[in-house]
């Protein structure tokens, strides 16, 4: 079935029979408004994975922060929502940071005083960089409570699509972006000391079997991995742009010391490390004690002065959403779920329910 905007005078082809006509600006601004539940979520990932025509309406839409701040606000009270809900939403985002229009879009649009931000008062910030800061909080949750690698995938999917359109970051988006690095660091140190423990004390004993270190340290390696390719893809693609980030990369810059001989982020920190040396010179050439605002007007003249030429190119960082094989096991019981909840004068035996557990709408 396929439908298409009652504004759009074409002809439906012949061949499609299943097919209507729906006023899109009444649909948005509804899908807009209900994003709290559930069901508007679930629809709007439907339409926008499977309508082409709802896809290309949304993204041309100059008011889309309509759409992604309640969007936001699910992953942000991530706490509080079922993880359905949550996946429906990062979906929702990783599509949308397929489009590099969309992209370039969000940090043009301007949002003042985000009440329901509590980590810190955002008086003023691009709709760009809340978008990052609630994906990076996203991350760090998963990564304390929920340790869900399908989260941590899609999270990093759409910071990816996003990082070559990076303008003018807000500082504490850039913060927060080495901030996340810094905390993948030291659970990679962490992780790498229980090994090297763990290899010691079995050489006395052959009696336990050891824990999979391994495996641990190979998922924390990926997604430190992840993360470098992000700033090298802004560093790389929009440098000139995003002075705050620099500021942070040379604030923190001891942190990838660790990585530079690493051999699986040898090649990836090159350019990390060639713009620290390089910025890091200018500072030092300018003198001590400077203040924010001149380290930040040197950053900005060097930026223009950096050869281009000397940042190694990359393939683009680009992901796309796909569903999983057998999507009806995760849709089936969801769908059922809504219904079993929602429903309004109909009545289920919760004894006799077996698609789905009673916790999961």
């Amino acid at each position: 079935m396929s439908f298409k905007n009652t504004q759009d005078n074409t002809a439906f082809s012949s061949s499609n029979p299943h097919a209507f006509q729906i006023n899109f600006n009444s649909l948005y601004t509804a899908l807009c408004e209900q994003q709290k539940s559930d069901q508007a979520t679930l629809l709007l990932y439907m339409l926008l994975h499977q309508n082409s025509n709802v896809r290309t309406y949304v993204l041309a839409r100059t008011d889309i922060e309509n759409l992604v701040l309640p969007i936001l606000e699910i992953l942000y009270h991530v706490e509080e929502r079922n993880s359905h809900h949550v996946y429906m939403a990062l979906i929702i985002l990783l599509i949308l940071t397929e489009d590099d229009g969309f992209n370039r879009s969000i940090h043009e649009v301007i949002l003042k005083n985000i009440t329901w931000y509590a980590e810190r008062v955002l008086t003023e910030i691009s709709l760009g960089s809340l978008l990052i800061l609630v994906v990076i909080r996203t991350i760090q949750y998963n990564m304390t409570r929920t340790r869900d690698k399908y989260l941590h995938t899609n999270c990093l999917a759409a910071l990816a699509n996003m990082s070559a359109q990076f303008r003018s970051l807000h500082q504490y988006a850039a913060q927060r972006i080495i901030s996340l690095f810094s905390l993948l660091s030291k659970k990679h140190n962490k992780v790498l000391e229980q090994a090297t423990q763990s290899l010691r004390g079995s050489l006395g004993s052959n009696d336990s079997p050891l824990p999979d270190y391994a495996q641990d340290l190979n998922v924390i390696e990926e997604v430190i991995r992840m993360m470098l390719e992000i700033i090298n893809s802004c560093l790389t693609n929009s440098l000139h742009h995003n002075p705050n980030l620099v500021y942070a990369l040379l604030y923190k810059r001891d942190l990838f010391e660790q990585f530079r001989t690493h051999p699986s982020f040898q090649d990836i920190m090159q350019n990390i490390d060639l713009v620290i040396s390089f910025f890091s010179s200018r500072l030092e050439q300018a003198g001590a004690e400077l203040s924010v605002e001149r380290v930040l007007e040197i950053i900005k003249q060097g930026a223009v002065a950096l050869p281009k030429d000397r940042l190694r190119k990359f393939p683009e960082l680009k992901f796309k959403y796909v569903e999983e094989e057998q999507p009806e096991e995760f849709f089936i019981p969801y769908v059922w779920s809504l219904v079993y909840n929602s429903a309004v004068a109909l009545y289920w035996n919760p004894h006799d329910i077996q698609l789905f557990t009673m916790d999961s709408g």
